[in-house]
């Protein structure tokens, strides 16, 4: 196969694979607690036909090779954790992060995933759910009788019960935070769950050892730029189309080396 046509073809990929990330980001522009995402390439393997620094006779040297390229590829997709915008809701239960940090939440097989999104319900029981009705942890069970729920920045959790003068403490809620955020693994659901990459998670009280604090009444919306975004959609599809001619060119000049005489 013509040397150009692969590369331009990878080329066709590449931007394929970054178009798609540019879409899933601006799908989720209106998703609580939504990281964008970046699609990151490097060059493929060169062929070397003329080692650089080769011997050019007894004394002298070739200061530059003959290589060439033989395309790009996808080598990971990054999140950006940059803050988003707080939209206040006057939720009680809502939860925002202002920082670092990520709320934990208990899964159906027993296993702890992580979220940006502190939109958070109570269940039949009391007992403060995400949407999909997962338990945050540590667990925290509203009162029945409970009047109101004032939730504080190092994530003490209080109740007004009824016939009560001083509110009740029913909970706290902590904050895990990674060393590196860009290691987790995204499963769907606002949720993230922690791999080798990511390293362990470090829990503890809000505003302590770097950790970011709580604001209740409000939820962290997404930080995808539209603009950005659609600038990106723009440069893709001309790099789509340019390696798109690309190919056209190249099978033009294989077509007239065939009807050459």
């Amino acid at each position: 196969m013509n040397p150009a046509l692969w590369a331009a073809k990878t080329g066709l990929d590449a931007q394929n694979t970054r178009m798609t990330v540019t879409s899933n980001n601006l799908a989720n522009v209106a998703t609580n607690g939504f990281k964008k995402d970046r699609a990151v390439f490097e060059d493929l393997m060169y062929q070397n036909y003329k080692q650089v620094g080769s011997a050019t006779s007894t004394d002298t040297r070739s200061p530059s090779g003959l290589q060439l390229g033989t395309g790009v590829r996808t080598v990971t997709t990054a999140k950006n954790y940059t803050q988003g915008n707080l939209n206040v809701t006057n939720n009680s239960l809502d939860i925002a992060i202002e920082g670092q940090g990520f709320l934990q939440i208990q899964m159906p097989d027993g296993t702890t995933a992580y979220t940006r999104d502190g939109a958070f319900q109570k269940n039949e029981q009391g007992e403060v759910v995400t949407s999909s009705g997962y338990r945050l942890q540590p667990g925290i069970n509203i009162p029945t009788n409970a009047t109101s729920v004032a939730i504080g920045s190092d994530g003490t959790v209080t109740a007004q019960v009824s016939g009560n003068s001083a509110p009740v403490q029913v909970g706290t809620i902590q904050l895990a935070n990674f060393v590196n955020p860009a290691g987790m693994q995204a499963v769907g659901h606002n949720l993230l769950t922690p791999t080798k990459a990511s390293g362990e998670p470090q829990v503890g009280e809000p505003g302590a050892d770097g950790r970011g604090t709580l604001l209740q009444g409000a939820v962290e919306q997404s930080n995808v730029d539209i603009v950005e975004e659609m600038i990106g959609m723009i440069s893709a599809q001309r790099s789509y189309e340019i390696n798109s001619k690309v190919i056209t060119t190249a099978d033009d000049m294989l077509r007239a080396a065939s009807q050459m005489k």
